[in-house]
């Protein structure tokens, strides 16, 4: 396998903050017929990813998170390490930019407001819990679900899924894309070979070809250690338990 590529460089923050972001990067390890993920085509359903990054849209980026329907119309799906560790806790200071594209925000950036991960999470970063709904904050008066939508979420759906991710790799400034179908990692984990998913991409939703979100790049090695295999937990109740406390 290809080793993992190197972290791209930062601009000086704190050390905390360069912690957390270094612990929040992902990527995936391939085989030689996996496909590698090409740039992802504007469109409406995919102005529902974003970047999440630290302050502004330009700002230190941290991961990659999508707009699921809910009754607020505001929450995000990730995954848990990008928005908490247990040596930093909470990373302060988020927006999400849906559609980002070469440094152009269509939608703007949207504050992050609150953040939840199962405390199993919290307290042992648990691998078999790696991930996070966010709750942000209106803009001009609107939830970020009225601006561009939001996609369904999807639990029990089992393996060997037909999905599409679409992420932001950090040395990138427009989104990647691919589509392959799911494998079993284990009872509780999913595998998605495809190559170009390198650090930044950890939190991409897994869409269904209807757009339901079933996974998100988390997990298992915290996504991946090298560019053409990421991982996802399985989507169950776990997810589904999660979801009902933030959207409670």
């Amino acid at each position: 396998m290809a080793p993992r590529p190197a972290r791209p460089a930062r601009a000086a923050r704190t050390a905390a903050l360069t912690a957390l972001l270094l612990a929040a990067g992902t990527a995936c390890a391939g085989t030689d017929k996996a496909p590698t993920a090409e740039v992802a085509q504007q469109s409406a359903a995919r102005d529902r990813i974003g970047t999440l990054s630290v302050r502004t849209p330009q700002g230190p980026r941290a991961c990659t998170a999508s707009v699921v329907q809910s009754p607020g119309r505001n929450l995000l799906v990730t995954a848990a390490h990008c928005v908490q560790n247990r040596r930093v806790g909470l990373l302060d200071g988020l927006v999400f930019t849906p559609g980002y594209r070469n440094g152009y925000s269509p939608y703007g950036s949207w504050p992050v407001q609150s953040i939840i991960v199962d405390p199993r999470w919290a307290d042992d970063a648990d691998p078999e819990y790696d991930v996070a709904f966010v709750t942000v904050r209106p803009v001009d008066g609107r939830q970020v679900e009225d601006a561009v939508g939001g996609n369904p979420l999807a639990t029990g759906q089992g393996f060997g899924l037909d999905v599409s991710v679409t992420g932001y790799p950090n040395e990138r400034d427009e989104p990647i894309t691919c589509s392959a179908r799911t494998r079993s990692q284990s009872p509780t984990q999913e595998r998605f070979d495809c190559g170009g998913y390198t650090d930044g991409t950890s939190g991409s939703p897994w869409l269904t070809p209807g757009g339901t979100v079933v996974g998100v790049i988390g997990g298992y090695e915290e996504g991946g250690n090298t560019p053409g295999t990421s991982y996802s937990i399985t989507f169950d109740g776990r997810v589904s338990d999660l979801y009902r406390q933030a959207t409670a």
